[in-house]
């Protein structure tokens, strides 16, 4: 299950936005930023953000 705050990073991620860009829209450091898409790939099992988008849009995570 994802939180809040990694549903809002995985909406993201579809959107495209990298996460220097996730991390200015949703103030917070890269390095978090970076921290949630980790978490995020790691609990949808995963290989890329890429594949992230691809298994949200199948799933309706978004």
């Amino acid at each position: 299950m994802l939180t809040k705050r990694e549903q809002e990073v995985l909406k993201l991620i579809c959107k495209g936005y990298n996460n220097v860009e996730i991390a200015k829209i949703l103030h917070i450091s890269k390095h978090t930023a970076k921290a949630h898409v980790t978490s995020i790939i790691n609990k949808l099992e995963c290989r890329n953000r890429t594949n992230t988008a691809y298994v949200a849009g199948k799933k309706n995570l978004t």
